[in-house]
């Protein structure tokens, strides 16, 4: 991957309509992806540290992802269309077969998300998409500011 990124993580999760607005950003700029109601919560419950009593789709996924020797390294959101968002999984593998092996799979920015959370791996943005972007710093100041403390970060 040559393309130009910026660094993002996630700075909230909120209710919307029938999913979660995630707001992803930097100092710089703020921007929105809306994902349904599971992989929302699925990430809300990475960020916060939630302890599950048995293991949710993307544990399950991470649990694979470590059984065959590989780990999240990345995400990469990558395209923008029709208000529709792009991403690429970046992950390494290492086994007895391969020195090291990067694989780069495509998926939903939500469900990569909740993989690089659960991983505790960097998010990144093409700088394309970032300047493309509508920034919505504002709008989630406007929102912590009218919830107060408590809410889904």
């Amino acid at each position: 991957m040559s393309k130009a990124v910026v660094p993002v993580e996630v700075r909230s999760v909120l209710p919307f309509n029938t999913g979660r607005a995630i707001f992803l950003g930097n100092d710089e700029k703020v921007f929105v992806i809306y994902v349904d109601e599971t992989v929302g919560a699925a990430i809300t419950m990475f960020l916060n540290g939630t302890h599950k009593e048995r293991p949710l789709t993307h544990d399950l996924m991470g649990h694979i992802l470590t059984a065959l020797g590989a780990k999240v390294e990345r995400v990469v959101i990558n395209d923008v269309k029709s208000e529709t968002y792009f991403a690429r999984l970046i992950l390494s593998c290492e086994n007895e077969l391969f020195e090291r092996k990067i694989v780069e799979l495509d998926g939903r920015p939500s469900d990569c998300l909740a993989l690089a959370i659960s991983q505790k791996a960097p998010v990144y943005v093409a700088r394309e998409v970032w300047d493309e972007v509508e920034d919505r710093s504002e709008v989630l100041r406007q929102i912590g500011e009218a919830d107060g403390p408590g809410s889904e970060e």
